[in-house]
């Protein structure tokens, strides 16, 4: 089968084994996978002799199910989520736990991005946002789009910035929330929301943000705020403002509680939901019940739809043209659904 594969920083599409199915597994047929435009250009530009497998969220067709698997059966639609099991090839080998069947009402294309989306809800649940309370976005590419439509329909007051104004405007037509592309907008903004008691918590969702970032957050948050760490951030900060506010400095790892966890992911065994009432897999799950019930829509993020043998010009649009890319997503031309979808 094809597989997109990094090289000393180059992407190429090779030809790999196929995987076979195992226990708890499930053997899905790739219809569309999105691309982590963060995540993904970090590991294209490890210059490393080892190949790297790309991807880590996509959506397709269940063409056969291993012992232990009863939530999902052949022919039926799912949303996959998780590296190294799920990447940019045209057949996928998945933990049980990282599937997520599909209602009828739910796009494939927007499902796709489910990775994204749990990731996203995660975040938020580190945040541990309660109806009313307020939260400034940094970074408004894919990722960041999706965690301010999520914590708008939450009831989240929500504050994004990015510095490039067509991201902005892209937020702008999806919520009505408040957007910036400067900080000194995030500053005036927080004061008339709040009168200069600050927000609640910060989401940095920018990849490379420069080192005064976390300070910055520390400044527009409230007495024992919050700051969540979602990109690639320098982990640089003033320990005086950290202290002065009593804050709270968190990271937010990839889609919940199981990642990375191989008795939850390769083994099949779950969290009892009264212990862990959301692991990743219900994260997942939950992104696709907000799709479906059009709670939330990122259809409009979607920027470019490519194929599989394309994809070395798809990583060259994602760091030449941050203006006019978004999401990114790859139809392996297997889908044949209604138009509707």
């Amino acid at each position: 089968m094809k597989a997109v594969i990094s090289l000393k920083g180059k992407v190429e599409v090779l030809d790999i084994e196929e995987p076979s199915i195992e226990t708890n597994h499930v053997r899905v047929e790739t219809c569309y996978s999105a691309i982590s435009s963060g995540t993904e250009l970090l590991l294209k530009n490890l210059m490393t002799d080892t190949p790297i497998q790309l991807g880590y969220s996509a959506m397709g067709i269940v063409r056969e199910i291993g012992e232990g698997v009863s939530h999902v059966k052949v022919g039926q639609r799912v949303a996959c989520y998780g590296s190294p099991y799920v990447k940019h090839a045209e057949f996928l080998v998945v933990p049980k736990h990282l599937v997520v069947p599909l209602p009828d009402e739910c796009s494939s294309k927007e499902a796709s991005f489910v990775g994204l989306g749990a990731i996203a809800i995660h975040a938020l649940r580190q945040a541990d946002l309660r109806f009313g309370e307020s939260v400034v976005v940094v970074g408004l590419g894919i990722l960041g789009q999706i965690v301010c439509r999520i914590a708008d329909v939450s009831g989240s007051r929500v504050i994004g910035l990015d510095l490039l104004a067509e991201r902005c405007g892209k937020l702008s037509e999806a919520c009505d929330v408040q957007v910036c592309d400067n900080v000194q907008d995030v500053n005036r903004t927080i004061d008339s929301l709040h009168q200069h008691e600050g927000v609640d918590t910060v989401v940095i969702c920018a990849n490379g943000a420069n080192s005064g970032m976390i300070d910055q957050a520390l400044r527009w948050i409230r007495d024992r705020g919050k700051i969540v760490i979602v990109g690639d951030v320098k982990m640089d900060f003033d320990r005086e403002l950290m202290f002065a506010k009593e804050a709270q400095v968190l990271i937010s790892r990839a889609g919940g509680p199981g990642r990375y966890h191989d008795s939850y992911e390769s083994k099949g065994v779950d969290y009892p939901i009264g212990y862990v009432r959301w692991t990743e897999g219900r994260n997942m799950a939950e992104f696709i019940r907000l799709l479906a019930e059009r709670r939330i829509s990122i259809q409009t993020l979607i920027t470019h739809e490519m194929s599989l043998p394309s994809m070395t010009v798809a990583y060259e649009l994602l760091r030449e043209s941050p203006r006019d890319v978004l999401g990114v997503l790859i139809d392996y031309g297997k889908e044949r659904l209604d138009s509707k979808r």
